[in-house]
């Protein structure tokens, strides 16, 4: 297994990672809930942020995107030399951050197209809506239909075609195979292959975790709000007792 996490020189010129994660440590009120959490992504590479309910994933991903909360007290964040750790939540989402959250934000009472309209009012503009409706041909045959009443599955590439619409670097995706059939879950992990081929980073927090690690070139498991695995994704496939103890499966 490998090391927990690496300590990094705290100057970003020297780092060859795309984004960052440096000893970071964040809080729900007094609840310390993610504890020193480091990790480095190359650019367009996926991993799997994997880990028990209660881990601290979603809580990191929130606190990459910069969200209020959970709190960010101690650590820092670079994507790609910029330090996010700095920022405000709407600026990294101006410097390519994205979060897909588990429950999809798809906003009642517009269509597809106009969830995605809405996506590109302000600038940095990125993925034109026809070049999106060709990696989800099923969103263009519903551009007029309202996007609460997609399926699950259509809502999911409505929310991740969404983020594709901003100009992005790193794609935040949380739980995108909750609650779908494994039909779907296969067609959005060829989707998201597409996505990496785009240059695009992902993070993808996943409790399906065979399969995140089936998409993934690297993972990363969180216990108790800590780093205990940082490796490749096939490793973690084939070390059936390091699944067992961390993942339950």
């Amino acid at each position: 297994m490998n090391a927990p996490f690496n300590k990094h020189a705290n100057n970003a010129a020297t780092h060859p990672a795309f984004l960052s994660v440096w000893d970071i440590h964040a809080y729900y009120g007094e609840s310390y809930i993610v504890q020193g959490v480091s990790f480095d992504i190359r650019e367009g590479e996926i991993l799997a942020l994997l880990g028990r309910n209660g881990a601290g994933k979603t809580s990191t991903l929130r606190t990459i995107a910069r969200l209020d909360n959970p709190a960010l007290r101690s650590g820092e964040i670079w994507l790609d030399h910029k330090p996010l750790h700095l920022m405000k939540s709407y600026e990294a989402a101006t410097n390519g951050i994205a979060l897909v959250p588990e429950d999809r934000r798809i906003i009642p009472g517009l269509t597809v197209e106009e969830n995605l309209k809405l996506a590109q009012i302000a600038p940095p503009i990125g993925w034109s809506i026809e070049r999106v409706y060709e990696l989800f041909p099923r969103l263009g045959e519903r551009r007029r239909q309202e996007g609460i009443t997609l399926s699950g599955g259509e809502q999911q590439m409505l929310a991740i075609a969404r983020a594709l619409c901003r100009d992005i670097k790193v794609l935040l995706l949380d739980e995108p195979y909750e609650g779908l059939a494994p039909v779907i879950v296969q067609e959005i992990a060829k989707t998201l292959a597409i996505i990496r081929d785009q240059g695009i980073t992902t993070v993808i927090v996943e409790q399906n975790a065979v399969a995140a690690l089936k998409l993934a070139d690297r993972a990363v498991i969180l216990d108790t709000g800590s780093v205990v695995y940082d490796g490749s994704a096939k490793e973690v496939l084939d070390d059936e007792k390091l699944r067992a103890e961390y993942l339950a499966i």
